[in-house]
């Protein structure tokens, strides 16, 4: 039987001698391709302090030993290498200062030896950029215009930006993880100008481009964008906080009106879900933990942690009798600062960590008003006051840091006779940010308002540098309640 090659066949079987030649010339002559790098996790991106670690993807198994010692950053930024397989992670061992480029820079690197008899190739040298988050922070302005609004104060690009509405009172805000939002309550102006503090909760967008993880990409809007979170209709807005990661609110309410009046109550608002009543949890000052998903709050004699998913928020998961107040939680969850009321009227502030320790750090006649963890977890920065010697009763402010190591004191900054100040560490460590505000006189307030209640004639910013050798405060303009963005 004849068979008959049709010309679609003929074509077929050239084309596969033809590949078969080439692949056989390919495996003769070895393999002419080089290492490269082919993915750098943080290129071109902007990064912050929950950014720890970048890799570097390769083709082929390399050399570490010489990856480490060719690999270079600029400027400095000091880590330490690990590698499996064809990835390479490099850790950073100190804080990323903020406002700065970066470059990534590898070559003259060669592959690991597959064989004696073959030369390992030297790698096509890499070049990669990132950057970090800009300086930056918020605070409520009181002069002229900007009086009542949040003021976004860019110190890398030197660019002011002024966030909200004139018709908005901004008494409280909370920056989102990632610098993109801000999360804030307001009440009218026409309200305010009555004497009527009554807020919603609102967001803002910063127009910060921080490559945040969000589905609706905040951080690719312009500065401005307000949203409603939630109304003033049933319940008055006493206080509320943002949990770390950005997923959920808790607020504190009181009835307005009905059988209940004035009766308060915790409720938490996930994101994307309608607001939830905290059932059977009752207390005062409150703060979400660092893990986004219990509460710290005083109860009674003590703080209760409890926790927000589930049906058992009434059972504590942990209680801490002797303890009044949380004052502030390192980054990572692994310490906080609680405040003790003793019984001779003293303070005292303690480090508590999650293996069960509780030392105390610092015992005072006065107030302690801030506790800050600096990124490293080594100082304690602190907002403190010193009872003068006189015979009338005046609490005296001063900047101080304390090592979590020895629980030595060290005073930085003695402040104007101003009990009302805040404090606030930038994120990198780099400076201290603080405000000293005048509180006007009672038969001529103004709209911006202390933590404390008063009204406001003006109030001076002050940034206070911690990394150079010249730690002298210098001011930077007027406003109320300065926080850095994350």
């Amino acid at each position: 039987m004849k068979y008959r090659i049709y010309p679609l066949d003929r074509i077929a079987i050239t084309v596969m001698v033809v590949l078969t030649i080439l692949i056989g010339l390919i495996i003769m002559g070895g393999d002419h391709s080089v290492p490269i790098v082919r993915d750098f996790s943080w290129q071109e991106k902007q990064v912050g302090m929950e950014d720890t670690a970048f890799i570097l993807s390769f083709n082929r198994t390399m050399d570490w030993p010489k990856v480490e010692e060719n690999l270079t950053l600029t400027p400095e930024l000091p880590g330490k290498l690990s590698w499996s397989g064809r990835r390479l992670a490099y850790t950073l061992t100190e804080p990323m200062p903020y406002g700065t480029e970066f470059k990534v820079q590898l070559s003259q690197v060669e592959e690991v030896g597959l064989s004696p008899n073959v030369q390992p190739k030297v790698m096509q040298p890499f070049s990669g950029t990132f950057r970090s988050r800009d300086r930056a922070y918020v605070y409520i302005g009181v002069n002229g215009e900007e009086s009542g609004r949040l003021i976004l104060q860019n110190l890398t690009q030197d660019q002011k930006t002024i966030l909200t509405p004139a018709d908005l009172v901004v008494t409280e805000f909370k920056p989102y993880p990632y610098g993109d939002r801000i999360l804030f309550a307001a009440t009218a102006k026409r309200l305010v100008s009555e004497g009527e503090f009554n807020p919603k909760l609102y967001t803002v967008t910063t127009g910060l481009q921080t490559n945040p993880p969000d589905l609706n990409n905040s951080s690719q809007k312009p500065p401005g964008e307000i949203e409603e979170v939630l109304d003033n209709q049933r319940y008055q807005i006493l206080k509320f906080d943002l949990a770390a990661d950005g997923s959920r609110i808790v607020v504190q309410r009181a009835l307005k009106e009905g059988a209940g009046l004035g009766q308060v109550s915790l409720w938490q608002l996930p994101i994307g879900k309608s607001i939830q009543l905290l059932e059977k949890v009752e207390g005062g000052n409150f703060l979400i933990a660092p893990d986004s998903r219990s509460l710290v709050i005083a109860q009674g004699q003590g703080l209760a942690i409890l926790p927000l998913e589930g049906s058992e928020n009434d059972q504590p998961l942990e209680f801490l009798p002797k303890f009044g107040m949380v004052l502030s939680f390192a980054r990572d969850g692994s310490a906080a600062t609680m405040l003790k009321f003793n019984p001779d009227f003293t303070k005292s502030l303690f480090l508590v960590t999650t293996q069960g320790q509780q030392n105390e750090l610092l015992k005072t006649t006065g107030s302690i008003l801030r506790a800050t963890f600096d990124p490293k977890k080594q100082l304690l920065y602190c907002l403190l006051t010193q009872v003068s010697s006189g015979e009338e009763y005046v609490e005296i402010p001063y900047l101080a840091t304390i090592d979590l190591a020895t629980q030595k004191e060290t005073r930085l900054l003695n402040l104007p006779n101003q009990r009302d100040t805040t404090m606030a560490l930038a994120p990198d460590g780099s400076a201290l940010l603080f405000d000293q505000a005048i509180e006007a006189s009672p038969d001529n307030p103004e709209i911006a308002q202390t933590n404390q209640g008063g009204s406001v004639t003006t109030s001076n910013l002050w940034i206070l540098p911690l990394d150079s050798s010249n730690q002298q405060p210098y001011s930077v303009g007027s406003g109320i309640d300065p926080q850095w963005l994350p």
